[in-house]
């Protein structure tokens, strides 16, 4: 192409991994209408055709201009990124030193990122009949209990979607049998731009704040017109979720949106049924829990405008909401908020960058904070909040350690649990069993040689899943058949190995035969609207014993448990990851805020076979934040984060030697005001049949830092070991096992 048949150039962001822009040039039939930066193109990429997002447009370019390919077509469907969010993506990607073009399709559904456009039409959501027949709703209460509770979920709304309800437990069923009887029916929502109006807010459903929470709520309000980063320390029970909905009140009333983020898709139902019972406002929801369509269109109605509320995890915080006025990070100390691979971004950092760039305020919720935020509260550079006392009638539990050598062990579980179970569940209580182990067994070996069932691409045991039959590596996701026999010396002596919640469910079921036991992992909660139908029955008290894992640790309000027992904790006790103890105390802290959350006093038992060691010590005896104190000590005293800053190198190939001779090159560099350390062999060394090593660069600046990664990325095109490894940065790293 010559300069003549294109006088427009555009530098396009395309998804490869590759730290640059491309340049095209612009066609004149394609001019029709003005070209403007963060439209999406078709382009030719090699032998194929990719959709890119055009950062800037020129006149002229350096290039030889024969050798520019064209745009091969415009994608038109109003939808582009606005300047603010252009800006956000790149400090992001300027922060995280990642390709632009793989952070902009991060920040797109995927079905915008298609070459075949979706449908982007607005979504069909549900309504009541105008007259819906008396008779068969009497009908439907006498025969059809969660046909009725649909339809008074329907009625309750102005509109609801299909996503929203699914997301709520109900199935396709039973929406399809309320339409044939003619009591809902769809209707296509108007894209109408949120106004807040007098019945956007449910007053008979507020709350009284106690004086904690009146505070805390006053000082927000105080900064919601600028940027203020707000930690709320509130121990478990404490209100925090009153604190945000009273906080929202008024950025709502000015017709502004509010961003919500939660660390896990199982908190994303219980947190919209609190918002919903209080704002009659438009509520979106964004997870992995939903399918591409049902994202697309969280995404479309955050774009318009339509969305007040949007409720989502750690990839949320790409959602275009042009009006956003407040951004608020539930259990913020999670680290579901740290994506680990591709684009290792942190939710929580990336939202307080977003909320700084827009000069709103930000809310950091947590009753365990992580010592980063913790240390920027205590120095001043947060707004500091502390709720120590639980809301309304209920009380702190007490933690209870048992030592498993002084007492006869039955199915992993105590002879002292089971006594306290036993008289829980008689008083019409519930009990919460927490084992972060999910399956049948860790393991299954041999009885006569101690042969172990080994995934040979990660050097790590199969664990057994017992309802599936079969053996499956949690590592790489490799699967095989249960083998009838030793592969080693031919024996049929296989026996499990080690506990997980599966077997765990089903000993329970035999010491308790009179009790209903449910248990809620992965495996269990991987249909959709699972999590939400099963959470449900536990409040409706259809269940007396609770068993899981850490899905069950964080934030669920389960009125009726006052007993919550903990096993086998004792392997994140002794951890090379100096991070480790503090995961640990948030865990226990966090799991043993579920119980005695109303009136009725909790109990905290805790099985180990190190009751004497200073963590478990601290925690029980000083709480959480004394340890926090001792701990940030520890970390000032050791040049550890948060009072120095770090990146991971990681790099692996399918021989050892590989990824360790392309990190020592990098070393033969001298970076000014860092440290390196490495490379060693990854905590897990093998892992889908790569062998993996880190190096760990660490400096007391940021700046230091950033510019020593920087001339990394710069040398590392010339290591003659770049095409043999496959590497990755990640900065501010929060688990340096992957």
């Amino acid at each position: 192409m010559t300069q003549s048949e294109s006088s427009i150039f555009v530098q396009v962001a395309i998804p490869v991994p590759l730290r640059q822009l491309f340049t095209y040039a612009v066609p004149q039939a394609l001019l029709s209408s003005e070209l403007t930066i963060g439209e999406r193109v078709t382009v030719p990429f090699g032998p194929r055709q990719v959709i890119g997002i055009v950062l800037s447009i020129s006149e002229s370019t350096d290039l030889p201009t024969n050798k520019i390919k064209s745009v091969v077509s415009r994608v038109k469907d109003n939808f582009h990124f606005d300047a603010p969010l252009l800006q956000f993506l790149q400090r992001c990607a300027d922060y995280y030193h990642h390709p632009m073009g793989d952070v902009c399709q991060q920040a797109l559904p995927v079905l915008l990122r298609q070459l075949k456009q979706p449908d982007v039409s607005l979504p069909v959501s549900w309504v009541c009949s105008n007259q819906p027949d008396t008779a068969k709703i009497e009908a439907l209460k006498k025969k059809a209990s969660k046909q009725f509770a649909l339809f008074e979920l329907i009625a309750s709304h102005p509109s609801i979607t299909w996503a929203e309800l699914r997301t709520l437990g109900f199935t396709k069923t039973q929406l399809n049998a309320l339409e044939n009887k003619e009591l809902v029916e769809k209707k296509e929502r108007e894209p109408v731009i949120f106004k807040w109006r007098e019945s956007s807010l449910n007053e008979n459903n507020k709350l009284k704040l106690s004086v904690e929470q009146a505070v805390v709520v006053s000082a927000i309000e105080q900064t919601n017109k600028r940027f203020s980063c707000h930690l709320i320390d509130g121990i478990t029970g404490s209100g925090k979720t009153e604190v945000y909905l009273q906080a929202m009140e008024e950025i709502l009333a000015s017709n502004k949106q509010v961003l919500v983020l939660v660390p896990e898709i199982g908190l994303t139902p219980q947190t919209l049924n609190r918002f919903e019972q209080r704002f009659n406002v438009p509520i979106c929801l964004h997870h992995s829990g939903l399918n591409n369509n049902e994202r697309l269109q969280t995404w479309l109605e955050a774009q318009r405008g339509s969305a007040a509320i949007v409720i989502g995890t750690r990839s949320a915080i790409f959602t275009p909401l042009h009006q956003l006025g407040m951004i608020i990070i539930d259990e913020e100390h999670d680290g579901s908020f740290k994506q680990q691979d591709s684009f290792r971004y942190h939710g929580r950092d990336m939202a307080i960058l977003r909320a700084r760039q827009l000069d709103i305020p930000i809310i950091l919720g947590s009753a365990t904070p992580s010592l980063e935020s913790l240390q920027n509260a205590l120095s001043g550079k947060y707004h500091y909040h502390q709720l120590l006392n639980r809301a309304g009638q209920s009380t702190t539990s007490k933690i209870e350690l048992i030592n498993v050598a002084q007492h006869q062990m039955e199915f992993g579980l105590s002879d002292t649990l089971k006594s306290e179970i036993n008289k829980t569940v008689k008083r019409g209580e519930q009990v919460l069993i927490f084992l972060n182990r999910r399956g049948f067994a860790p393991a299954i070996n041999c009885q006569e040689c101690h042969w172990i069932a080994d995934c040979q691409r990660c050097n790590k045991p199969y664990t057994l899943h017992q309802n599936k039959q079969l053996l499956m590596c949690h590592h790489c996701g490799s699967q095989k058949r249960i083998p009838h026999q030793c592969d080693s010396c031919g024996s049929i002596r296989i026996k499990p190995l080690g506990q997980g919640t599966e077997q765990l469910e089903q000993r329970i079921d035999e010491l308790f035969p009179d009790y209903s036991c449910v248990r809620i992992d992965r495996d269990s909660t991987s249909r959709k609207g699972e999590l939400a139908k099963l959470l449900q029955e536990v409040t409706d008290k259809k269940h007396q014993i609770l068993l899981g894992t850490q899905m069950l640790a964080k934030g669920h309000h389960f009125p009726d448990v006052t007993l919550v027992a903990m096993l086998d904790i004792d392997g994140a006790l002794f951890s090379f990851d100096f991070r480790a103890a503090e995961h640990m105390a948030q865990l226990l802290v966090q799991v043993a805020g579920r119980a005695g959350r109303e009136s009725k006093p909790g109990k905290v038992l805790v099985q180990t076979s190190y009751p004497e060691h200073p963590l478990l010590q601290d925690l029980v005896n000083n709480g959480y934040k004394h340890f926090a104190e001792y701990a940030l000590t520890e970390r000032q005293q050791a040049y550890l984060p948060p009072f120095s800053f770090q990146a991971l190198f990681r790099a692996e190939a399918n021989y050892p030697s590989y990824p360790d001779k392309f990190l020592r090159e990098i070393c033969n560099h001298q970076y000014e005001g860092c440290e390196l350390a490495g490379p060693i062999p990854a905590a897990m060394e093998k892992r889908g049949g790569k062998y993996r090593f880190h190096l760990i660069v660490q400096s007391k600046s940021r700046k230091q830092l950033h510019q020593a990664i920087h001339r990394m990325l710069l040398h590392i095109p010339t290591n003659e070991w770049n095409t043999k490894v496959r590497w990755s940065v990640d900065v501010d790293p929060i688990d340096l096992s992957w």
